[in-house]
């Protein structure tokens, strides 16, 4: 069952990781020190409750989310962020399983984890690219305030209620595919669907 639950956890901190790359490992290295929920790092993981990583983090946090109100420039930091937060889902999924061994734990992180994470990148950069096209970046700020509390909330969801925030993962994956196969049906020059 511990598995089960570590699996949940790093699934849930991954798809936060593609909102914003920071705030999971903030909310992780709070989490490790003050004992909370059900995150137990795995070996090799400790570093992140350490007190450098805790500032590191903090401050990481503080920039990322800063910039991301920045029309236009909040673009430029989705090109950085999405091999960013791929890197990041990783770390955050092994970190998380640690009673496996270390070829199941990293091939589960690069291939859940990095998924997860890029799934959620890639529909979180194509919002900000529509709401930059459709508002000249005037609604990026509305964009970005919602993927910086999507992405707290489901950090913290990820270690105290894992199942919740796998279901929510799970949701919002279907949405966001939902949505955007949507509008690729929308486009001129293709037929349109009958009601």
């Amino acid at each position: 069952m511990d598995s089960i639950l570590s699996i949940l956890i790093g699934l849930g901190l991954s798809a936060a990781c593609g909102f914003r790359v920071f705030v999971p490992l903030l909310v992780m290295s709070l989490a490790s020190r003050a004992d909370v929920g059900h995150l137990s790092l795995g070996s090799g993981f400790a570093w992140i409750g350490s007190t450098p990583a805790l500032i590191a983090f903090s401050v990481a946090t503080v920039l990322e989310i800063a910039g991301y109100y920045i029309p236009w420039v909040d673009n430029l930091l989705d090109a950085v962020a999405t091999p960013t937060a791929i890197v990041a889902g990783i770390l955050v999924t092994a970190s998380a399983v640690g009673d496996m061994s270390p070829f199941l734990r990293w091939s589960l992180a690069i291939l859940a984890g990095g998924g997860t994470a890029a799934a959620f990148q890639g529909i979180t950069a194509t919002a900000r690219s529509v709401s930059s096209l459709t508002t000249g970046g005037l609604g990026n700020p509305v964009v970005a305030t919602v993927e910086a509390g999507g992405s707290a909330i489901l950090s913290v969801l990820a270690i105290t209620l894992p199942v919740l925030a796998v279901l929510i993962v799970f949701g919002l994956l279907f949405f966001g595919i939902r949505r955007l196969l949507g509008r690729r049906a929308g486009r001129p020059g293709r037929p349109a669907r009958a009601a």
